[in-house]
């Protein structure tokens, strides 16, 4: 953090990606969300000294919403979180608000799942990039519950562009949706990655978990009327690209 103070004379904006939690990995330890919330506040109390900064700050689609009671959903539902991680992204959202209310320009993205080239393998993490490991390693995959739980998945390009645009955009301070605006379920995901890599993916059917939403997508409306933004990756192709650049590692 120390370097901080002396970076942010030199940044016109600050795009906040950084994570230490999954929903699984604080699902029993939700201290671990300290290491989430004590960063990000010293990040504000930093900026206070530099108020023409903009802010981008990454939360969660996917958890931020529990399991909405109409899909897709907007960013107007009410913050019902299922996980810690969840609760976590909800509290920092709420730190914001305030940051906002002092005059401050943040603006809040929401992603879905967002997968693509580059994803490093997280145990409890990145559908897709762990689907194709257990392919590329001819391993089974445990999957949580019935498979049938939806969620909506965002290529990184697409998620890469939308940021851009907001950098263009220094005085938005406002919360939208990034995603794909349509749901998958995890069995059509494993399909979809057994169609793309030409062969079967062995599954091993686990007892569901009370984090894990049962359908969320995206109603990315508000985001594409803001940027004239649309995302450009369907999910075959963006599985297709991903385990091209894998098979090249």
């Amino acid at each position: 953090m120390r370097l901080i103070p002396r970076l942010l004379p030199r940044c016109g904006t600050v795009v906040h990606l950084a994570s230490a939690s999954t929903p699984g990995s604080s699902a029993r330890r939700p201290t671990l969300e300290l290491d989430n919330l004590a960063p990000t506040l010293h990040l504000l109390e930093a900026l206070q000294a530099h108020p023409e900064t903009h802010l981008i700050f990454f939360s969660s689609g996917g958890t931020m919403y529990g399991n909405p009671a109409g899909l897709p959903v907007g960013e107007d539902a009410p913050p019902a979180p299922l996980s810690c991680h969840g609760a976590g992204k909800a509290a920092l959202e709420a730190f914001l608000h305030a940051f906002r209310a002092q005059g401050h320009a943040a603006t809040i993205l929401r992603p879905s799942n967002a997968y693509g080239p580059g994803q490093p393998l997280r145990g409890g993490f990145g559908l897709i990039r762990t689907m194709l490991e257990h392919v590329r390693a001819g391993t089974a995959m445990e999957i949580w519950g019935d498979g049938e739980n939806v969620r909506d998945f965002i290529y990184i390009d697409d998620v890469a562009e939308a940021c851009v645009r907001f950098i263009d955009l220094p005085q938005d301070s406002s919360t939208y949706n990034l995603g794909s605006g349509t749901g998958h379920s995890v069995n059509e995901v494993r399909r979809l990655v057994e169609k793309v890599c030409g062969t079967g993916l062995e599954a091993i059917f686990r007892p569901a978990r009370c984090v894990d939403v049962r359908g969320v997508v995206l109603d990315v409306s508000r985001l594409e009327a803001r940027l004239s933004w649309r995302p450009t990756v369907g999910l075959e192709e963006g599985i297709r690209r991903t385990w091209a650049w894998l098979l090249a590692q």
